[in-house]
């Protein structure tokens, strides 16, 4: 069975990946991980999130991926000790230093090798095997090709299939370091590469690639038999993390019963472009990207408000749902309820009222509590979004 491997930047996206279909999260702790600039979990939050997920059956990956400076050594036995003594289930890692730790400590969590590798090699492969690594990350900038030679090697295959990809090759890049003195690879990315750029007269020129989506190759590579789905996101929120989580839920779910649809890939495509707010594509997987998988000129990335409420309960008695609201909605919008225990479904909104039930005709506080009529029930952690598509304007 493949694993569709979350983002969690803290523990309420944690909990709300799992709730959304995730059967492992990855994360970093407050040293050594690459997002240093993500909230990231002190020790105890770390035993407290891999003891929950271990009471749903879930897993924990923790990043330990940045490139190590010798100031970077101290306390990193106990770190990887203590790492050991919570029971996570493996560790993502890239320093051959880490790697080596992990055996000569003798310790029995598995060791994955992190994309900042830039794993694209059969050869590569049998080198971090007999270090002691049980799973790779490909590179992002792995074909399809490069894939299937890697997995018939008989090691564990890990894919991105969403998110932010990088203008250099996995792990290589230091603009960062060289602009803004942040280590890309210390976990200091300042992301230069989204910056515009004024090149002799062409102004607001960037050099940034546009985002990973597979949704048109998830059949394709449940088929090459990849181990685990993993999304880019440790810094997105809540609504991105579950809106994506359950997309792809759906989407592996649907082609592992044979009931995936050029239609439902088509809905879930476009659901998941209006939830990013950046173009995405395929990327290096079918093809060496061209013009149509980069940015090259100015390009707004403007967030939108569609996410309007998260369901905090549902008063049967009255057939009302109470939300929390997250952005200005009014009486009369079509709205959608999604969650991962129902089939999203449309709604128009026709009577607002606010925490003493008084009626109102907005509501444009975020975090205001509201009740809104609704003769469907909900859950606690379902969410109200903004109508844009319809799934059966694609089937």
């Amino acid at each position: 069975m493949t694993e569709l491997l979350a983002p969690a930047g803290d523990f309420e996206k944690l909990k709300f990946a799992f709730l959304y279909g995730a059967d492992a999260v990855y994360f970093g702790g407050q040293n050594f991980s690459l997002r240093a600039n993500a909230k990231n979990f002190n020790l105890e939050e770390m035993k407290e999130a891999t003891t929950y997920a271990h009471s749903i059956n879930k897993k924990v990956y923790i990043t330990v991926n940045i490139v190590f400076h010798n100031q970077d050594l101290v306390g990193l036995d106990e770190y990887l000790k203590y790492l050991d003594s919570i029971n996570v289930d493996g560790i993502i890692a890239s320093d051959i230093l880490v790697i080596k730790k992990v055996k000569e400590l003798n310790l029995k969590f598995s060791v994955c090798l992190s994309t900042q590798a830039s794993l694209l090699n059969k050869r590569a492969v049998n080198f971090w095997k007999n270090l002691g690594v049980s799973r790779v990350v490909m590179a992002r900038e792995a074909s399809k090709e490069q894939i299937k030679i890697i997995k018939d090697t008989g090691i564990e295959v890990e894919t991105f299939i969403h998110g932010a990809m990088c203008t250099s090759f996995s792990g290589k890049c230091v603009l960062s370091n060289y602009v803004t003195l942040r280590d890309s690879n210390r976990g200091g990315c300042a992301q230069i590469c989204r910056w515009n750029f004024n090149v002799l007269d062409k102004p607001d020129l960037t050099i940034t690639p546009k985002d990973l989506n597979m949704i048109p190759f998830i059949k394709d590579e449940i088929d090459l038999g990849i181990d685990s789905f993993k999304i880019e996101g440790r810094m997105r929120s809540i609504y991105y993390i579950s809106t994506v989580i359950l997309c792809y839920r759906r989407m592996i779910d649907a082609a592992l019963n044979n009931k995936l649809t050029k239609g439902l890939e088509n809905y879930y495509l476009n659901i998941l472009n209006r939830c990013a707010n950046r173009e995405s594509t395929p990327q290096f997987y079918d093809k060496l990207p061209g013009v149509d998988e980069q940015y090259f000129n100015s390009r707004e990335e403007l967030s939108n408000q569609d996410f309007l409420g998260l369901v905090l309960g549902y008063d049967k008695e009255n057939e009302m749902v109470v939300l929390e609201s997250r952005n200005y909605f009014k009486v009369g919008d079509e709205v959608q309820f999604f969650g991962p225990n129902m089939e999203t479904f449309n709604w128009t909104i026709n009577k607002i009222y606010n925490e003493n039930l008084e009626e109102i005709d907005v509501s444009r506080h975020p975090k205001a509590i509201v009740k809104i009529p609704l003769n469907k029930t909900v859950e606690k952690d379902d969410m109200m979004r903004l109508k844009v598509f319809d799934k059966n304007d694609f089937l």
